[in-house]
């Protein structure tokens, strides 16, 4: 449809069109400490709240405040500790259950104690600013709370008060690789310890300053399990350091350093568009976060199908659309996104749009 004018589009799109990295580095913050203090300074900036919270118990509080706001409601003191145990905390759910309750069953239901029931969000995708972002760091979980080891965690994303996205950093210098060795081993030692809240984190970030790289959870974690009962190859699984990817602008320009990457990555709408619209929660109960060329592919679609709508194409040619692509699971993941996302559109536009895939 070139010969159309736009007459809808948005603001707020989740890939930046061209960013141009800040040519100056600072060499002040070359630890670890001072990269990670830097980080959140930035975050903050972006209008991410700080919490000095480094226990679960600090946590769990803030996760009941944070979900009373999103939702309007109070809970009473028996609710909450049934809300939480039944659908928040359940200890018969693992990384796969939580995945799922934040991709699909993200409206959980409250048995109130005037025997009602009530809708509880655990994310908003409909309305994503209507999400709380915080930033916690150095939170402390042990052998006391049922982990392996003791352990520290670095940086974490709490959206509602629940951990969705993690960070760890290493100094500029040091192996990117270290930093996903080291989930890896939060994986296996501590992230399920406690209330287990650590394992609704959907994305990992991992940066040395210089580079940084994320990758979704819960892949990996299906991954292992196969390659452990033998049912997948050990070097082809998610597990392999293989499976993270960039960020990068709309251009395929990648964005790696750490200052670049949260300017980007860590814009307050990029975040929340990756998180409820550009992870895929497949069939076969896999995780998948899109690549940047991914997700711009796909909103770029949707502005197509916005403007044949606007000019009320309907069951015309210009209405509909083809897809070229090749083969493969790249594919796969942009179409399970439209998917996702053109159910939550109205039927209208979906109606009178058809793709070949």
């Amino acid at each position: 449809m070139p010969f159309f004018n736009i007459v809808a589009a948005t603001s707020e799109n989740t890939v930046v069109t061209e960013y141009t990295p800040e040519k100056a580095r600072s060499d002040s913050y070359q630890s670890e400490a001072a990269l990670e203090k830097e980080f959140i300074r930035m975050l903050c900036e972006q209008g991410y709240e700080y919490l000095p919270i480094h226990t679960e118990a600090d946590l769990t509080t803030n996760l009941r405040k944070k979900l009373e706001e999103l939702n309007n409601y109070q809970f009473s003191e028996t609710e909450w500790e049934r809300f939480f145990a039944e659908c928040v905390a359940n200890k018969n759910d693992g990384i796969v259950d939580k995945a799922r309750k934040i991709q699909d069953d993200y409206i959980q239901v409250l048995k109130r104690d005037d025997a009602l029931s009530k809708n509880i969000m655990l994310i908003d995708k409909k309305n994503i600013h209507n999400n709380r972002l915080q930033v916690i760091n150095q939170y402390a979980i042990g052998q006391e709370e049922g982990a392996k080891y003791d352990n520290r965690y670095d940086v974490t994303i709490l959206v509602n008060g629940l951990p969705l996205v993690h960070i760890e950093l290493k100094r500029r210098g040091v192996a990117i690789r270290e930093a996903f060795n080291q989930i890896d081993r939060y994986q296996r030692d501590s992230f399920w310890a406690g209330c287990g809240l650590f394992e609704y984190v959907q994305i990992f970030v991992i940066s040395n300053g210089t580079n940084t790289k994320y990758y979704s959870n819960s892949t990996r974690f299906n991954a292992i399990k196969d390659a452990s009962s033998g049912k997948a190859k050990r070097g082809k699984t998610s597990n392999s350091f293989e499976f993270t990817s960039f960020w990068a602008d709309a251009n395929n320009n990648v964005i790696p350093d750490i200052i670049d990457f949260t300017k980007t990555f860590f814009a307050k709408h990029t975040i929340l568009n990756i998180l409820t619209r550009y992870c895929v929660f497949t069939a076969e109960n896999m995780l998948m976060v899109m690549r940047p060329y991914q997700i711009t592919a796909t909103e770029r679609i949707l502005n197509r199908i916005e403007i044949a709508h606007n000019y009320k194409k309907y069951g015309d040619i210009a209405g509909g659309g083809y897809i070229w692509h090749t083969t493969g699971e790249r594919v796969i993941i942009v179409m399970g996104a439209l998917n996702v996302i053109l159910s939550r559109v109205s039927r209208t536009l979906t109606k009178y749009y058809s793709y070949i895939a």
